[in-house]
């Protein structure tokens, strides 16, 4: 059986789930629209290229144009929204009137939660929609829930998590692989994490702490807001301790700590010479220059710790995942992370392995079915175990 797609913005992640549906989603066909046509044109050409037949076909398409956006669905089995979240509420219900399945990549918990409200509207179309996925909230929480299930008893997780670039250049060491908005999304506010058992909000910045990752070898890892979505809500009752923290090369907390002690990630204007200044724009417009390329050597790091009993005693089990740019099909590690954990889930919701409703990412299919379908697509992890 072959399935039809259609992916709502056309940059780097949204291509690259492209592929993979193109690659293992039985894909009849892929629809690529997006705002800029020139856009959609290129991510559509690049697809048949890589994969050698007419599957992906463009489409201009502007998802704040509600009636565009319905026309653009129908006929779809599955939408993915690779535009940014604050339509995707809208989506989800443009969705649900035209009996589209939809997945996306998130970005606000706040949206996520609005959008699993309408579940039962979904249920009565027929239709599941799974939010927040990618490599983050998405997958390192599936590997959070991997290590749950690889335990009798699961206690304490403990997530980590990166992209970086594979050969950092001073002074910055770090590249953004992904729209520099959602990194200082993340930068900010508050994450949500169990301990004791109980949900408490830590700010971001805070807790930092040293971290060997072979081959990269001491990180920083300290606190983001961007990785945890509903999870803690999710286990909440059955862990003691549930957090997740991002890995950085060294140095890096202090030199973005310090822009956000500044207040450069406010959203709120100010008055600068009689102008109004909106901080987080001029940081994002003298940042970014130094921080973005076209091209972006990266290799992606991920762990999963997981703690309690297991055959009767103490014991610790890490998941380690490392991915690196493929020179092959020039899909960075970012963009396969992130995509294919999106095109993998809709995979699921095209075959009906994920039901109708809105889903919580991590309840919506097993997690071993996800490491599954990671390793089938050549994506290594390994699992260690410990005594305690």
């Amino acid at each position: 059986m072959t399935y039809r797609y259609i992916i709502l913005g056309s940059g780097r992640q949204g291509t690259a789930a492209a592929y993979d549906l193109a690659k293992f989603g039985e894909a009849e066909q892929i629809v690529l629209a997006d705002i800029r046509p020139e856009a959609a044109e290129a991510a559509a050409a690049r697809i048949n290229r890589l994969i050698g037949r007419p599957v992906a076909v463009p489409r201009p398409l502007d998802v704040a144009d509600e009636a565009a956006l319905r026309q653009a669905l129908r006929g779809a089995d599955v939408a993915l929204s690779a535009v940014t979240y604050y339509f995707n509420v809208a989506i989800s219900r443009a969705c649900i009137e035209t009996g589209v399945s939809l997945n996306d990549m998130g970005g606000n918990t706040e949206v996520v939660w609005e959008q699993l409200k309408l579940d039962a509207e979904a249920r009565a179309a027929g239709v599941s929609i799974v939010p927040d996925c990618g490599m983050g909230p998405g997958l390192i929480n599936h590997m959070g829930v991997y290590v749950m299930d690889l335990l009798d008893e699961p206690r304490e997780v403990y997530l980590y998590d990166a992209g970086l670039p594979q050969e950092p250049v001073p002074p910055w060491n770090y590249q953004c692989a992904f729209h520099l908005n959602g990194l200082t999304n993340e930068y900010d506010g508050e994450a949500t994490y169990i301990r004791d058992g109980k949900l408490v909000q830590v700010p971001t910045f805070t807790e930092l702490e040293t971290v060997e990752f072979p081959p990269l070898g001491k990180l920083e890892a300290f606190v983001i807001s961007g990785s945890m979505s509903t999870t803690p809500h999710t286990h909440l009752g059955r862990l003691q301790r549930y957090e997740s923290k991002v890995l950085r090369y060294p140095g890096h907390f202090e030199q973005f700590r310090a822009y956000k002690l500044l207040g450069l990630f406010s959203e709120e204007p100010i008055t600068v010479d009689g102008q109004s200044v909106v901080p987080r724009h001029f940081y994002h417009k003298l940042l970014e220059k130094h921080i973005s390329a076209p091209l972006v050597k990266d290799i992606c790091i991920m762990r999963a710790i997981g703690v309690g009993r297991k055959d009767g005693r103490e014991r610790r089990v890490t998941v380690d995942l490392i991915d690196r740019y493929d020179p092959q099909t020039g899909f960075t590690a970012m963009e396969r992370l992130t995509g294919w954990h999106c095109a993998l889930m809709m995979g699921f919701q095209a075959r009906g392995v994920i039901g109708p409703g809105a889903h919580r990412m991590e309840c919506a299919v097993p997690a071993a079915r996800v490491m599954e379908e990671i390793a089938r697509r050549g994506i290594q992890f390994t699992v260690r175990w410990e005594d305690l």
